[in-house]
């Protein structure tokens, strides 16, 4: 999340005209690249209600604290929902949607040993019945070294099985580099 790109609720609301903003939209990026702030900032441009779904759970004080700086950031046109690992349900949302991470989902998933296959198809159904727009936010982790433990190379592989499936029916793919958003996919 890098301080270049705000959207926090004391700024002023532009009155714009109604982006173009596609109806499913994936950002991808390391750690503290920007990704939230981006989501966040594209589905501002609209009009409210938006709904942010967020799927992070506070086991530790850390955690906690990196909740608090998200929700800190929105304002109230934000409804939040939280998700940690049943995400089709809050996306039946007419309303435009945020989801807030998919790797925390997936790793949600991994831990609670649920049926990760059943749960992104259900994921993939839910976002295909969808006319709003939706902007989905993860962490790419396929970058680095192979992990050590077999616990984190599934974790590595099935987000990345995650992304294929995702950026394969997305609209607008962007990756997010140092808080500048890079389109990897754009359809028309």
């Amino acid at each position: 999340m890098s301080r270049g790109l705000r959207c926090q609720s004391n700024l002023p609301r532009p009155n714009l005209p109604r982006p173009n903003l596609p109806r499913l939209t994936l950002v991808l990026g390391g750690a503290r690249s920007g990704k939230s702030r981006h989501a966040e900032a594209l589905l501002l441009a609209l009009p409210p209600p938006l709904v942010y779904i967020a799927t992070a759970q506070a086991f530790d004080d850390e955690m906690r604290a990196r909740i608090a700086e998200h929700r800190a950031r929105r304002d109230a046109a934000w409804r939040t929902v939280e998700a940690p690992v049943d995400l089709a349900g809050p996306l039946l949302a007419a309303a435009p949607v945020l989801v807030d991470c998919l790797t925390l989902w997936l790793s949600n998933l991994i831990l609670g040993e649920h049926d990760i296959g059943r749960a992104t198809a259900g994921l993939l159904a839910a976002l295909a019945g969808r006319t709003a727009p939706a902007v989905l936010v993860s962490n790419e982790v396929g970058l680095g070294i192979v992990p050590d433990n077999a616990l984190a190379r599934r974790f590595r592989d099935e987000a990345g099985r995650l992304h294929q499936a995702l950026a394969g029916v997305a609209d607008r793919v962007v990756f997010m580099v140092a808080g500048l958003p890079i389109i990897v996919k754009e359809t028309p």
